[in-house]
């Protein structure tokens, strides 16, 4: 998957936008990161809301942010890999990995659970 369309059109393909939103609600809960979307919310809100929010956080509250990576789990290879000179494209490409790794956790839970 190269971008957040992709993303999505696959994740409503196989009826699971609902629960990747599941999943990152319950992962945003779990960093004690104050914002909850939806069960229906639009993928246009879901990209602008979730940059938003990890934008703030590397600005203002950057422990805050890495304890997110850490709890989602995402790669510390692939935040490496990514340009820190430009913040706001910083925080978009973030909201794509971090959207990517729980995708991979729901879409392997239904996968491997029937």
């Amino acid at each position: 998957m190269q971008t957040f369309d992709d993303l999505v059109n696959k994740a409503n393909q196989l009826d699971l936008y609902p629960k990747l939103i599941q999943q990152l609600n319950k992962d945003l809960a779990l960093a004690n990161i104050d914002l909850d979307f939806s069960a229906d919310a639009l993928p246009s809100s879901l990209k602008l809301l979730l940059h938003e929010k990890i934008y703030k956080l590397i600005q203002e509250k950057f422990m805050d942010y890495l304890n997110l990576l850490y709890i989602i789990d995402v790669s510390e290879e692939e935040i490496k890999k990514l340009d820190g000179n430009d913040v706001m494209q910083l925080s978009e490409n973030v909201m794509f990995l971090i959207l990517k790794r729980e995708w991979q956790k729901v879409y392997y839970r239904s996968v491997y659970s029937s």
